[in-house]
């Protein structure tokens, strides 16, 4: 499998994307969500890259990429920064996956850029602020540099199906994070479902909808999931002993659901099937 890491210099800051798999097939562009990295798909990635061209790319403020101390993390923005690496990459007419904030980056993308944008895929991604389940333990701000694993499991224990162990990589990933950055992503997606929730967003766009959901999610009501339904075509699916992280805790449930909406809105090169075959 052809891996190719990068560093594209942008004006507010470096942005590192990653490619797995060929690079004549179809581009498949992973969005990963707040308080974490593109490494976030590593358990998805092998179970897409038979078919696609798997673009990861970390956000701003997050993982391999710059933290400026005065970039906006604002969901457009974020969204604007991830339209210009797929332009420099040579990417259009792509199947977007986000995960968690991540659907709102793809979603201000596809506003943003429609031509960019040939289906989104958003995978436990709160439609509305009050979507949201109150959560009971939180972090301390001030204690954000000194927190051990046992401080940190608890406050991020939602972000999965209940008993499901924490992976070590998702703990370092956040922290990895400074307390700066973390704030203002999740007030960043905060902010943007207060000022329009998102199926009123998708609702205006011709963009072709999967919703994916984790039926043990912690952090968005699961039932939230049916306000979907308001986007014309919308497609909903449940995900049975998952959580709010479907790509971590059920990788092949996640992939048989994501790979055949894929294929029925990629464009695929003429020549691409032909040169695979030829090459068994």
């Amino acid at each position: 499998m052809t891996i190719e890491e990068s560093t594209f210099p942008l004006d507010d800051g470096d942005m590192y994307v990653r490619q797995d798999g060929p690079r004549d097939a179809p581009a498949l562009l992973l969005i990963h969500g707040s308080a974490a990295s593109a490494r976030s798909w590593d358990a998805l990635v092998p179970l897409l890259t038979e078919s696609h061209r798997v673009v990861r790319i970390d956000l701003l403020g997050c993982g391999r990429s710059a933290e400026p101390a005065d970039g906006s993390y604002a969901v457009e923005d974020q969204a604007r920064r991830v339209g210009n690496v797929l332009d420099r990459l040579d990417i259009d007419n792509t199947v977007i996956a986000g995960h968690s904030s991540g659907g709102m980056v793809a979603t201000a993308l596809a506003a943003r850029n429609p031509a960019l944008v040939s289906a989104l895929v958003l995978i436990d991604t709160a439609p509305s602020v009050d979507a949201a389940i109150p959560q009971s333990i939180t972090i301390d701000p001030s204690q954000w540099d000194n927190l051990t694993d046992d401080q940190l499991r608890p406050a991020i224990a939602a972000g999965f199906a209940e008993g499901f162990e924490i992976p070590r990589q998702f703990l370092d990933e956040l922290r990895g994070m400074t307390i700066h950055s973390f704030l203002k992503a999740t007030r960043a997606a905060t902010d943007y479902l207060a000022h329009q929730p998102l199926p009123d967003r998708l609702a205006t766009l011709d963009t072709p909808l999967l919703v994916l959901f984790g039926e043990k999610d912690q952090r968005v009501r699961p039932t939230s999931a049916a306000r979907y339904r308001a986007v014309p075509g919308a497609r909903i699916e449940m995900l049975p002993g998952s959580g709010h992280s479907p790509i971590i805790e059920n990788p092949s449930h996640t992939a048989a659901l994501l790979l055949p909406f894929a294929a029925s809105h990629t464009a695929r090169p003429e020549n691409w099937r032909l040169a695979r075959d030829d090459s068994v």
